[in-house]
């Protein structure tokens, strides 16, 4: 079955600007500067000397994914985070990443262009204790209807990593919405992080600072790995992921202006611009259909018939001729796309408007070699069936879906074997 997680919607920020939220809600973070030059992070360089008393610093590539440490601009060794010990040290790093491809765990092959660096200050300095790093998150549990907060002593690592081998060290604190977060909960997370003394109190304030910041903003969620205890027994947050929930944005106007179109897929953008609900995939059936459910019950009998869902298209119960043809035009833009169902019943949206999209998309298009198989039922589903049927087009009809299903695994088949 299809994972419904990877559905969920929501915006993605960079670290700085993840930071900066944090900071604004009293959340002690790495300080730095971003630079979008090798010039401006010689700058940031001297001005992270100045304003935190940090000889050395760390340079980190900007992009919306994870694994950057590791991961390295493509082609080259230079890796995604590193360590300058110098102003020019600083400009020579920035210099080969900006305009590079880092390639990480999470990117893919493909990686991601760094178009800024963020110079942070070196928080790694000697002290009267060891640091130590911690993992901790902020969501919301479905399973529960409640937000919790995940943590684990086991800093700096992937959770998926920690969750596999060291299941026990995760620790879960959930909240009531009647109450909120309390501090008998803040001082409980300190304690199971073995924490005491300073390092306890300032553990507390992170707590409860970082949920207030993720509540007040209606977050997706808030990822601080690590969570560093400083030498002298500061809390920090040393990294920051931020996803912040699409549905809540028009009551942040200043957080939707943070969005970066080009960290985006571009067919996502693209469809935003029609209102369509897309998501993309990496499979090979492309599917257009009115409805959340029936989108995902969709792309599971594209699954059960041996295919791969290429994308989420919901087009919404308010389609019209131009937003059909602009989802036909997005679908077919995916050079993995080998078939598409186009699976419409029609309730609030009309059939004819969406046969007629299809028409028009295919006329723009121009020559379709892909197959389309199309289940129109509901609101003026027979007038749908005669424009596309009077259309000339190369389409497969069905009625049931499991009709729909069945002509899917057929026309794979069929390309597999011309292939």
């Amino acid at each position: 079955m299809v994972n419904f997680a990877i559905l969920k919607t929501s915006m993605n920020i960079h670290e700085y600007q993840a930071k900066e939220i944090l900071k604004s809600y009293g959340v002690a973070i790495q300080g730095g500067f971003v630079a979008e030059t090798p010039e401006q992070a010689m700058e940031a360089a001297r001005k992270v000397k100045s304003e935190f008393n940090s000889d050395w610093c760390v340079i980190k590539a900007q992009i919306h994914a994870g694994g950057r440490g590791k991961g390295k601009i493509a082609g080259t060794e230079h890796r995604g985070v590193q360590i300058a010990k110098s102003p020019e040290q600083a400009g020579d790093i920035a210099k080969n990443l900006l305009g590079g491809t880092l390639v990480t765990i999470q990117t893919g092959a493909a990686g991601k262009v760094v178009n800024k660096v963020l110079v942070a200050q070196d928080v790694f300095y000697p002290g009267p204790s060891e640091p130590k790093e911690y993992y901790m998150s902020v969501l919301l549990d479905r399973q529960t209807k409640r937000n919790v907060i995940i943590y684990t002593t086991e800093g700096g690592m992937d959770i998926e990593e920690v969750a596999e081998q060291h299941p026990e060290k995760i620790h879960k604190e959930w909240i009531d919405p009647a109450v909120g977060f309390q501090a008998f909960q803040a001082r409980k997370i300190a304690f199971k992080l073995g924490l005491e003394g300073k390092a306890f109190k300032e553990m507390v304030s992170f707590v409860t600072a970082l949920y207030k910041a993720y509540d007040e903003t209606d977050s997706a969620m808030f990822e601080i790995n690590p969570v560093l205890k400083t030498s002298d027994d500061r809390i920090i947050a040393v990294d920051a992921k931020v996803n912040l929930d699409d549905n809540a944005l028009y009551r942040h106007p200043a957080y939707a202006a943070l969005r970066d179109i080009a960290e985006e897929d571009p067919t996502e953008v693209e469809a935003g611009k029609y209102n369509l609900n897309f998501v993309k995939l990496d499979g090979n059936v492309g599917c257009m259909v009115n409805g959340a459910g029936l989108a995902m019950a969709t792309m599971d009998i594209i699954k059960l018939s041996g295919g791969e869902p290429a994308n989420f298209l919901d087009v919404g119960g308010t389609a019209n001729a131009e937003t059909v043809e602009a989802g036909f035009r997005i679908i077919m833009s995916d050079p993995n796309v080998k078939a598409i169902l186009i699976n419409i019943f029609g309730g609030i949206v009309r059939c004819d408007r969406v046969a007629n999209g299809v028409v028009e998309a295919y006329k723009k298009i121009g020559d379709v070699k892909i197959p389309i198989i199309v289940r129109l039922q509901g609101t003026n589903a027979e007038e749908a069936k005669r424009i596309i049927d009077e259309s000339g087009l190369k389409v497969f009809s069905a009625i049931v879906l499991r009709e729909a299903a069945d002509l899917v695994k057929k026309v794979l088949t069929e390309n597999s074997a011309a292939s």
